[in-house]
């Protein structure tokens, strides 16, 4: 026989990991300085040219 489940404590234990995880990605996104903002927008803009260049015209 399985184990019995409370399903509000497992609904429950489910949002709050998933809040862990969106806190640790704030904490990525948004903790970081100034420089480090603008070193990555600027890394991103490269990228996104870089692929831009590569496109196929119809």
């Amino acid at each position: 026989m399985g184990e019995i489940v409370n399903l509000n404590r497992a609904r429950k234990a489910k949002a709050k990991a998933e809040r862990e995880v969106q806190a640790a990605e704030n904490r990525v996104k948004f903790g970081r300085t100034k420089e480090e903002k603008k070193k990555s927008r600027a890394e991103e803009q490269a990228a996104a040219r870089h692929l831009d260049g590569h496109k196929l015209e119809e």
